[in-house]
C-alpha cells in the first residue's frame, strides 16, 4: 500500500512558477512509476508528466515547461511547471503504479493522492 500526499499548490500569475511536491509511504517508492496528472471540474483526467523505467515524458502541452525531478531517497516526486499559463488551471493529482507499464494512462497508476489546486490568473 502506498499513500501519497500532494502540497504546493495555489494562485499565481501567468508567467510565473510552481513546484508540487508528492510525498510517498512505504520502502519500495523506487519500484514505482510516478505521474502526474490533473482535471478540472467536468472533464476528463489529463496526463501532465511521468517518469518510470523508460525515463520522463511529458504531455505535448507541457514540454519544455514542466519537469518531474524525482527523489527515492527522499520518497518524493515534484512537478516543477514555469511559463505558468491560464489553461493550466486545475486540480493537480499524484499518482504511482506499475514500471513497466504506459505511464501516460491513468489505468497504469493504483495510488493516488488527494490532489491540489492550482490556479493561474492571466
Amino acid at each position: 500500500q502506498v499513500q501519497l500526499v500532494e502540497s504546493g499548490g495555489g494562485l499565481v500569475q501567468a508567467g510565473g512558477s510552481l513546484r508540487l511536491s508528492c510525498a510517498a509511504s512505504g520502502r519500495t517508492f523506487s519500484s514505482y512509476a510516478m505521474g502526474w496528472f490533473r482535471r478540472a471540474p467536468g472533464k476528463e483526467r489529463e496526463f501532465v508528466a511521468a517518469i518510470n523505467w523508460s525515463g520522463a515524458n511529458y504531455a505535448d502541452s507541457v514540454k519544455g515547461r514542466f519537469t518531474i525531478p524525482r527523489e527515492n531517497g527522499k520518497n518524493t516526486v515534484s512537478l516543477q511547471m514555469n511559463s505558468l499559463k491560464t489553461e493550466d488551471t486545475d486540480v493537480y493529482f499524484c499518482a504511482a503504479g506499475r514500471f513497466y507499464a504506459n505511464s501516460r494512462s491513468g489505468a497504469s497508476y493504483d495510488y493516488w493522492g488527494q490532489g491540489t489546486q492550482v490556479a493561474v490568473s492571466s
